[in-house]
Order: C-alpha cells, then structure tokens, then sequence
C-alpha cells in the first residue's frame, strides 16, 4: 500500500468484521472502492479529491488488514455488507466511486440500494461481460504482467518507479497474496462479471458518471459502453492514450470530469 500525507487510518467495527479505513478531507462523503488487487493506499487522486469531499477508503474485507466474515464469499455477500457499512458508518446519502472490481461491487450497491446513493462514479469496472473483446485472465499472469498491461505507456505515469515499479516490502508481498487469493474467491466463477446485472442496472436511476481509458489491456472498452446502455442516467467519458487505471496513468485528465461531474451533484 502506498500511503501519502493528508489522511488518517483506522479499524473501525462493521456487520462482524474489522476495517482498515483511510480518510482524509471535509465535505460530503465519497466512499470509494478499490480493484481486486488491494487498497493501493492514499494517492494523488485520493488527495485531490479530499479537496472537496470527505473520502473513506476502505479495505474489503478479506484485503490489506480487514478481516473477513465467513459469510463473505462473493461480489453478492459484499455488496451488502457495503450496504451496511453506509448505514452503520452514517454515510448515506453518499457519492460512491469504484474501480475496477470496485467498480462492479458499486454497481451491485447501486442495483441494491440506490435510495442511500447520490451519485455513482464507475472507473473500468468489472462486472459485465463484453460483446466484443475479452477480460484478461488476471488470476493466470504475474503481478509483473498485469503491471504490464495496467497501462498504455509507463512512460506518462507520474512518480512510475515509485508508485508501481518498486520491490515489495515482505509484508506487502504477504498482503498481495491474500488480497489474490480473496480476489479469486470473489470474481472466479462467473470470471469477473454477473451475468444478470444489467438487467438489474436497467431500473436504476442515480447520476452515473463511467470512466474508461480508451486502450484497457484488462476489461475493454465495450464494457464502458454496456454499462452506458444499462444505466439510463448515465454519461460515458473515455480517456484516449490510456489503459485500466486512468486515476495513475493520467491522474488530471481522470479528475477533471470526475469534478466536474461531482459538483453538479452536491
């Protein structure tokens, strides 16, 4: 996990679990969901952000230093203890962001529970299965090849060698194969999507901003484009020169429609 100033962490007691929270900021709540590789800790675009809202980070249960319920075992079971974590943590109405696996595990709070949502904010989110093209089989490569392919050029990704390019710590190294094993129990079977989860988008109606870097090596842009079909109050921004993680890779042109989009919803 990569920890910059400008926020506390805590474990805080939520539905029989132990969370590992990061928060930072003053403003209305903005809950935001990590990928299935693990919280990757407070960075550029979580500071930035905290400018202009209250953000709580989380780490899943079963991730980084939360423990896991047994009951836990799919995207289904997460979602609602994400719907109690909202109420529990007072949060609601809250603006949730989610990347990634996160961005699906939203998804499913939005279908769940839109009344305690004020906006949603997906970033290359998982979930649906694409028409055309393929979800890459992150759980049968290294974590050096879906390095690899998290970007389009390395080259633009600010502070490169330390954000991603860097040895792990045995801790880190310990933490990256937990959150591996939790991930694969999570997203295996159906591979990283549900298949009934537009038809449940489809009767949702919170503002939705989706995020997607045009050249996604990971979850294709097609994806991006199913979920703007599914959720009807939608807006589908698409970052070129860019692959799965456009909150690293090009933190300013990732933040300026989020903003954007954000402020129009306080």
């Amino acid at each position: 996990m990569t920890v910059t100033p400008g926020h506390t962490e805590e474990l805080i007691e939520v539905a029989g679990a132990t969370i590992q929270v990061l928060k930072g900021g003053e403003g209305e709540p903005l809950l935001i969901l990590h990928g299935a590789g693990g919280n990757p800790g407070w960075l550029g675009y979580h500071q930035a952000l905290s400018q202009h809202f209250t953000v709580h980070a989380p780490s899943h249960p079963g991730y980084d230093k939360s423990s896991r319920p047994d009951w836990i075992g799919t995207i289904n079971d997460m979602a609602h203890f994400y719907r109690r974590f909202i109420e529990e943590a007072g949060l609601a109405p809250v603006h949730l962001m989610g990347f990634s696996m996160g961005g699906w595990l939203a998804a499913e709070i939005a279908a769940m529970c839109p009344p305690s949502l004020k906006s949603l904010v997906l970033v290359d989110a998982a979930g649906i299965k694409p028409q055309v093209g393929d979800i890459t089989e992150i759980f049968m490569i290294s974590r050096e090849q879906a390095q690899t392919l998290r970007f389009y050029d390395p080259k633009q990704v600010p502070d490169y060698e330390t954000l991603v390019d860097r040895k792990l710590t045995p801790e880190e190294e310990d933490a990256q194969w937990r959150n591996r094993e939790m991930a694969s129990r999570l997203c295996w079977k159906p591979y990283l999507h549900n298949p009934k989860l537009p038809a449940y988008l489809r009767g949702v109606k919170i503002p939705t901003l989706i995020v997607w870097g045009r050249q996604d090596a990971i979850i294709p842009l097609n994806c991006g484009e199913l979920y703007h079909q599914a959720l009807s109050h939608s807006t589908l921004h698409v970052i070129d020169s860019c692959g799965h993680s456009p909150g690293v890779e090009k933190p300013q042109e990732f933040l300026r429609p989020v903003l954007e989009f954000l402020s129009k919803q306080n």
